[in-house]
């Protein structure tokens, strides 16, 4: 399993306008094969920091999100949304448990 988490950053008044954008992104993404879980959040603490959680089968799941088209469609809203400072980490990990 791939583990992707991180951060990216927005102008804190953008929120609103990207909430959905990131919602769709969020929505194509989980339906995607290999997508084992995809999530976007706010910072409680920090209006405009968003955390990332990508969780993916293997390496060719990943790869073909990013080829997707509505990752592309994602990456033409950052200059508008203001997206930036992004600070992502790839893991790979074997088989979960739970705690």
């Amino acid at each position: 399993m791939l583990i992707i988490t991180g951060t990216f950053r927005l102008p804190p008044a953008n929120l609103d306008k990207a909430r959905p954008v990131m919602a769709a992104m969020v929505a194509a993404s989980r339906a995607e094969p290999g997508c084992l879980r995809y999530s976007y959040g706010e910072d409680v603490l920090d209006p405009g920091l968003i955390h990332v959680t990508e969780h993916w089968a293997d390496q060719a799941s990943l790869a073909a999100h990013g080829a997707s088209p509505h990752i592309r469609e994602w990456r033409a809203t950052w200059p508008g949304l203001g997206i930036g400072a992004r600070d992502l980490t790839l893991f790979e990990a074997g088989a979960g448990r739970p705690i």
